[in-house]
């Protein structure tokens, strides 16, 4: 091994009576960046944006509901009793979850108050690629999200005395328990992976919407498709780390691979039976929402 990725993890701190941990502060500054980014690009587009706003507000909540109750059939399949699977603040967290109910809740409020859903989910790619990049700063902070044990140049060492996130408290060590390299483990750092992942998917995106002809719908459906076989891909490096398990995959690894399914599918689908994108289209779109041909 040449080298290895070491460094101290932050740890939940406090700010008068208040317990902050950096994964809930940069998930906040994720959310609020893709919303931006988001807001922007719609607006250049000449939709309204105070209509989205509302979306986003509906979207927010759906995705907290979402990342918590998306994994409650895994957990009971698992053996819980069903309040443990619904208890809202226990169990595990899903960031699919979290997309697909922020999507949902925000696509119907978007058809409630008249807004074009197609062009709107075709735009918020990029908000939803930026969000992921933001958020996982947090994760890297403080070191949570580890996978399974590897000898790569690019894993994360923990050393004795590091304080890594809660769901990793096994793998921490004191400096005796250490082993000859001076490490209590090293491990894939999958949360690294992922916002690689979100950052090489962010460029492969405004290529697409810059230099290549889509129609509405298409842009969202890569992002889906990418992202979840992006999650299928590194959640198999993850298993037995505290995520929900049915069978030999974990739960995001399912959710992820007939993400990808179904979005691959849903991008010929666009093909066939949307229009191009284009600014007269959008013009159109943008004063009579509730067109069919895209809605």
């Amino acid at each position: 091994m040449l080298a290895v990725i070491s460094y101290p993890p932050i740890p939940i701190f406090e700010v008068g009576p208040v317990q902050l941990s950096l994964h809930g502060v940069f998930a906040a500054l994720g959310f609020i960046a893709g919303a931006w980014l988001t807001t922007k690009m719609l607006g250049h587009r000449g939709f309204d944006t105070e209509k989205y706003q509302s979306a986003l507000t509906w979207g927010l909540i759906g995705a907290l509901l979402g990342a918590r109750y998306f994994t409650a059939p895994a957990q009971l399949m698992d053996g819980a009793s069903l309040l443990e699977a619904l208890n809202p603040i226990s169990g595990n967290f899903s960031i699919m979850g979290g997309f697909a109910g922020g999507i949902m809740a925000g696509a119907y409020r978007m058809r409630k108050v008249g807004l074009a859903v197609w062009p709107t989910l075709d735009v918020a790619t990029f908000g939803l690629a930026v969000g992921t990049i933001v958020g996982r700063i947090g994760d890297l902070a403080i070191v949570e999200h580890l996978g399974t044990a590897t000898n790569v140049a690019w894993g994360y060492g923990i050393r004795p005395g590091y304080d890594v996130a809660p769901q990793h408290n096994n793998l921490e060590c004191v400096a005796a328990q250490a082993g000859p390299d001076g490490f209590c483990g090293i491990y894939h750092h999958v949360a690294a992976y992922d916002m690689l992942g979100a950052i090489m998917l962010l460029g492969v995106l405004y290529y697409i919407y810059n230099k290549l002809p889509v129609r509405y719908g298409q842009m969202f459906f890569i992002w889906v498709a990418w992202y979840g076989f992006q999650r299928f891909l590194l959640d198999a490096l993850r298993i037995d780390n505290g995520d929900a398990v049915i069978g030999a995959f974990t739960w995001n690894q399912i959710s992820g691979c007939t993400a990808g399914v179904v979005g691959l599918v849903l991008v010929w689908w666009m093909g066939r039976t949307q229009e191009l994108v284009t600014p007269e289209q959008d013009r159109i779109l943008a004063g009579t929402a509730s067109a069919p041909a895209v809605n």
